[in-house]
C-alpha cells in the first residue's frame, strides 16, 4: 500500500527564466497561471522545455529548480528503498521512536493487501502482542518493553513522511523503478506520470 496526497508543484516560472538565461531569450518567455492560479506553459517555452530535456541532463539544469512537496504514506520496507535516493530530497516523518506507543496499533496501520490468509493471521497475532506489550509500556515505563516494541515491529509498518524532491530527480526514480517487482513502485510512478508536464517534458520518445 502507497498514497501519496497533498503533492504541490512549484517553481515552473521561475526554472523557465532561469532556462532562457544563456541565450538572453527572455522576450520569447510566454508561460502564464490560469485563473486556478496554475502555471502552464506557452508555446515558446514548452517548445525549449522539451529541446532542453530531450538533450540529456546537462542541458536540462533548469528541471532540478522544479520543486515538488507530497506526504507519502508507505511501509517500511519501500521506505528503506526510497532511502536510496539521498540526492535532492529531503523529508520529514512520523516519529516511530517518540510517538510509537501514542495509539493502540491496529490492521490498518500495516500494509497487508498482498498477503494471504496465513500471513493476515500471523500480524493479527503479532498486533495483539504489540499492543498488550504498548499497554504495559504506558502503566511501567520499562524501557526494556519499548525496545521490545521497536525491534519486534514488522517491516510493512506504514508511515507518513513529508518529501521535498526536484523533477530531475523524480525522472531518475521513474526510469530505475517503474517496472520494479513491488506494486508500490508502480503507485508511486504513476503518481509521477500525472505530475504538471511530466509526461511532456520526460516521455516525448515513449509516447512516440
Amino acid at each position: 500500500m502507497l498514497k501519496c496526497e497533498r503533492t504541490s508543484v512549484m517553481n515552473f516560472e521561475n526554472a523557465m527564466r532561469g532556462a532562457r538565461n544563456p541565450l538572453n531569450s527572455w522576450g520569447r518567455y510566454d508561460s502564464y497561471y490560469n485563473e486556478n492560479g496554475e502555471f502552464v506553459f506557452g508555446e515558446n517555452d514548452l517548445s525549449l522545455a522539451k529541446r532542453l530535456c530531450k538533450a540529456g541532463t546537462d542541458h536540462r539544469k533548469f528541471v532540478r529548480m522544479i520543486f515538488v512537496s507530497v506526504d507519502v504514506t508507505a511501509p517500511m520496507y519501500w521506505w528503506k528503498e526510497y532511502d536510496t535516493y539521498k540526492v535532492a530530497t529531503v523529508a520529514n516523518s512520523t516519529s516511530t521512536m517518540h510517538k510509537i506507543t501514542s495509539k493502540p496499533f491496529e490492521l490498518s496501520d500495516f500494509s497487508t493487501d498482498h498477503m494471504n490468509q496465513q500471513g493476515i493471521d500471523a500480524i493479527n497475532e503479532v498486533i495483539k502482542v504489540l499492543e498488550e506489550l504498548r499497554l504495559q509500556y504506558l502503566e511501567t515505563k520499562d524501557k526494556t518493553i519499548w525496545y521490545t516494541i521497536i525491534q519486534l515491529l514488522p517491516s510493512s509498518y506504514n508511515q507518513m513522511r513529508t518529501c521535498t524532491l526536484n523533477y530531475e530527480t523524480l525522472v531518475s526514480i521513474y526510469h530505475a523503478r517503474k517496472d520494479h517487482k513491488l506494486q508500490e513502485w508502480h503507485t508511486y510512478c504513476d503518481w509521477i506520470e500525472e505530475l504538471p508536464y511530466f509526461k511532456e517534458l520526460f516521455l516525448q520518445e515513449d509516447e512516440n
